[in-house]
C-alpha cells in the first residue's frame, strides 16, 4: 500500500466510509463521499455515483429498513422458474410459488386411493 499515493488514499477512504457506516455516521459519510483525496478511478467514480444518490445512500445507512426480504422472496420465484424450465401456464407457476410459501396446502392422499 505505501508505494503509491493514489492506492493509499483509496484504502484509507474506504476503510474511512467502512467505519463511518458502522457507526451510522452520516456527517463522516457525507464528508468522505465529497473528499478531495487523489484516489484511484474506479474509486472515483464510485464516489461520484455516491455524490449523485447522496441522499438514498444516506438514507440507507442511516435508517433500518431494508428490501432483504422482498429480494429473497424474489430470487425464490426465479429459481422455482429456473427449476420448472417454464410451465406451460401462468396459474401453475403461481400455483407452484405459493406452495413454496405454505400459503397454500398441498392436497393429502385421497382415502379413495389408500382403499
Amino acid at each position: 500500500i505505501e508505494c503509491d499515493d493514489t492506492l493509499t488514499n483509496s484504502y484509507n477512504l474506504l476503510q474511512a466510509f467502512f467505519t463511518a457506516l458502522d457507526k451510522y455516521d452520516t456527517k463522516a459519510m457525507k464528508d468522505i463521499i465529497y473528499s478531495k483525496e487523489k484516489v484511484g478511478p474506479l474509486m472515483h467514480r464510485t464516489l461520484l455515483t455516491f455524490r449523485h444518490n447522496l441522499k438514498a445512500v444516506l438514507n440507507g445507512a442511516s435508517l433500518p429498513y431494508s428490501n432483504g426480504c422482498l429480494e429473497g422472496f424474489n430470487r425464490k420465484i426465479k429459481q422455482i422458474e429456473r427449476t420448472a424450465y417454464g410451465y406451460s401456464n401462468f396459474i401453475n407457476l403461481l400455483t407452484r410459488i405459493r406452495l413454496e410459501e405454505n400459503k397454500v396446502k398441498e392436497k393429502g392422499p385421497s382415502n379413495l386411493l389408500i382403499a
